[in-house]
């Protein structure tokens, strides 16, 4: 069991337990809402939630039982394809299927785990588990990835996610026909009120900033351009399933099981289609692109065919 006792600074007054703990002792959002609920958060004598509200100048005494991070397990997957690769970073076309890193209640393959497995050495940066780790891409959704080899490269494209540098352009279908055909989400994000392991528009959410522009139309559906200003979790899945409009095959937020029945669809369209960044290198301007998987491209052209 581990512990620490520290006073509640005043920016962080009127914050939620689980937000606070994560900015204070660098849990997850997840793993502090767990500490919160195992009632190891007091303030002052008063044993808080995650949801209850933490007042400045209080002292906080958090305990907890560390989790043993989960290893990366070299595999070999087969699907995940090298895009690009030099000493700083490699760029990865992911497979559905395949989690960026190793994570509790995880079992599945990761794309660290691939990378060792194919005899790719990563930067050391960040956490163990997730070393080399950048950005990520849900297990569910394809695309492209870029990893840090370097800590050169590590640092770089931290600080161009976080200064929002990175280009990030997807393809989705959605059911229905958004309105206007182009235009900009902006909607704060955070986790759902009703499931720890979901995420929603809400009041006291991150700000959240999504551009689609409408590239066909189709029986009930729509394929779209998507271009993230800001990168969520879950980020277009949640704001496109608020405005009414979720990813076809995206169970987790609404969408409608016959239409991907219809398609052939075992999980959201969605695909990380392009990225762009300066390489951390050289400083120039680079740009890859992907092509869609199987499974994506045959419900489009079932889509089109009807």
């Amino acid at each position: 069991m581990e512990s620490r006792n520290l006073p509640v600074p005043q920016g962080l007054a009127g914050e939620r337990v689980d937000a606070a703990l994560a900015r204070l002792l660098g849990f997850s959002r997840t793993f502090a809402a767990e500490v919160a609920e195992a009632g190891g958060v007091v303030v002052d004598g008063v044993t808080l939630g995650k949801s209850d509200r933490l007042r400045a100048d209080s002292w906080l005494e958090v305990s907890w039982q560390p989790k043993e991070a989960p290893s990366i397990v070299p595999i070999k997957v087969p699907e995940l394809t090298i895009v690009h690769d030099d000493d700083d970073i490699v760029v990865i076309d992911k497979p559905v299927g395949v989690a960026a890193h190793p994570s509790v209640g995880w079992t599945g393959p990761t794309v660290l785990g691939a990378l060792a497995g194919a005899g790719f050495r990563v930067s050391t940066s960040g956490a163990s588990e997730r070393a080399g780790i950048v950005h990520r891409l849900d297990a569910g959704t394809s695309g492209l990835m870029v990893v840090a080899k370097s800590e050169r490269g590590y640092s770089e494209l931290k600080r161009a996610f976080h200064d929002r540098e990175v280009e990030k352009i997807y393809h989705a279908v959605v059911q229905g026909h958004p309105d206007p055909l182009v235009g900009t989400i902006d909607a704060p994000i955070g986790r759902h009120p009703g499931s720890s392991w979901k995420f929603a528009v809400v009041s006291d959410g991150k700000s959240s900033v999504t551009h689609y522009e409408t590239l066909e139309a189709f029986r009930g559906a729509s394929l779209l351009e998507i271009n993230l200003e800001t990168g969520r979790t879950h980020q277009i899945r949640v704001h496109m399933a608020a405005q009414r409009h979720p990813c076809v095959g995206d169970a987790m937020y609404g969408a409608d099981p016959t239409i991907s029945a219809r398609l052939g669809l075992t999980r959201q369209w969605l695909h990380a289609l392009q990225l762009g960044f300066r390489h951390p290198a050289t400083g120039e301007r680079v740009v890859y692109r992907t092509t869609y998987p199987e499974d994506l491209q045959h419900a489009l052209d079932v889509l089109r065919n009807e």
